[in-house]
């Protein structure tokens, strides 16, 4: 394994630019970014809330007069397949997610020699502290690069330069136009979330070490670093690009964060090694053998004391037929092909299967922070007024040893 170490000293810059800053939009690229988040926004806010109308209102309603229920997101998935109302919601969601990360490419384009040469520069010097280690002979599994994930062009570990960062690039800014132009400062509302959680029902628990799988670029990273200060931060990902382009954004930032190219599924850390493992939007990238692998690593490594929380879409067994059909657009719709079969899983049963003491493993919806600010304990199953995932609230699944 190649390592790319810090540098302190006399010889490290008081600072590494911003690299997200290098790429910038024209007139022209900043109105389609911005019709593109409108687009999106409209497709995943209000049109899915009228097609949950007709298929209620229209197709349920005079199916289940006659005696059928629609118990099953098949069976909803097969009501609606030829109607006019998915079918339109469904082309314009695709194409406006596809749009977002296209929408970035010139900008991305135009800056990549800048923000290759932060990059190096970053990966050398690292005046934060932090560090960057790359394995050019990890090949990606399989599950990665067999199709591009999200309809991201190229997926995220494609390389086409010496050093690239242009899919890191591209992901971040692309991110940015999905969720309505949030820099990664304002990114990492998982981690925030969850640890305010920890703070809240844990509050003697202050992790010395910590990891973050798939971690992409460390937006997820940062919030922690910055709630549990002095945590040593590890985040692993097996794409180069990435982690070069998340600890340039690091460095700049002045936080130590601790990069590495690594597959989940067989980490080279010692037993023992972090305090707290946590995750967001992972495991339903993955097959579910492979997430098995993952959380027998996670009980490997983890400290006596430590906790995993693992943020994720919640089991198809926690919500209802219509909520479980519409999480499994994304199966077919959004190039995640392991999506459906992972939220058919009891997710708390896989953690008890790696090791985990059933009586300390759980799954929650933790509040929002922007939808509940003066709440940080989770809410109970069968309480009244409990958000939905995403709409107030965040499911996380994990364990403590």
């Amino acid at each position: 394994m190649t390592i790319q170490a810090g540098m302190t000293g006399a010889n490290a810059p008081d600072t590494i630019p911003d690299i997200e800053a290098l790429a910038v939009a024209t007139h022209d690229e900043i109105g389609r970014q911005r019709f593109c988040s409108a687009l999106r926004r409209h497709a995943i806010q209000d049109m899915a809330g009228t097609l949950e109308h007709d298929f209620r209102e229209r197709v349920a309603r005079p199916a289940e007069a006659k005696g059928m229920h629609f118990d099953d997101w098949r069976m909803i998935d097969r009501a609606m397949e030829g109607e006019a109302s998915y079918r339109f919601y469904s082309s314009v969601r695709y194409n406006a997610q596809e749009m977002c990360f296209l929408s970035v490419q010139p900008q991305v384009e135009r800056a990549l020699p800048a923000m290759i040469e932060v990059a190096r520069d970053a990966a050398a010097l690292s005046p934060a502290g932090g560090s960057l280690r790359l394995d050019p002979a990890l090949a990606p599994p399989r599950y990665v690069d067999a199709l591009d994930v999200h309809l991201m062009p190229g997926c995220f570990h494609s390389e086409y330069a010496e050093d690239d960062v242009a899919q890191g690039a591209v992901a971040s800014l692309g991110s940015r136009v999905f969720t309505a132009n949030q820099s990664h400062r304002s990114w990492g509302g998982v981690a925030k979330v969850i640890s305010r959680w920890l703070k809240t029902d844990h509050p003697g628990f202050a992790p010395r070490r910590m990891l973050d799988i798939g971690t992409s670029s460390g937006k997820n990273l940062l919030p922690y670093a910055e709630a549990f200060p002095g945590v040593e931060a590890h985040g692993v990902d097996v794409s180069a690009p990435l982690l070069r382009y998340g600890h340039a954004l690091a460095e700049h930032e002045g936080v130590a964060l601790h990069f590495s190219q690594q597959n989940a599924e067989a980490l080279d850390y010692p037993d023992g090694h972090f305090d707290l493992i946590v995750s967001s939007f992972f495991f339903h990238e993955i097959p579910v053998k492979a997430a098995r692998r993952v959380l027998a690593e996670c009980r490997r490594l983890l400290a006596p004391g430590g906790m995993i929380v693992h943020q994720e879409l919640p089991s198809s067994h926690l919500v209802d037929a219509y909520e479980d059909y519409f999480w499994n657009w994304d199966t077919l719709n959004n190039n995640e092909p392991a999506y459906t079969a992972w939220r058919a899983e009891d997710h708390r049963a896989l953690c008890i299967e790696a090791g985990f003491d059933p009586a300390a493993t759980f799954a929650l919806i933790l509040p929002d922070t922007g939808a509940f600010p003066a709440r940080g304990t989770a809410f109970a199953w069968d309480e009244p007024g409990r958000p939905m995932h995403g709409r107030g609230g965040w499911y996380v699944f994990g364990s403590k040893i």
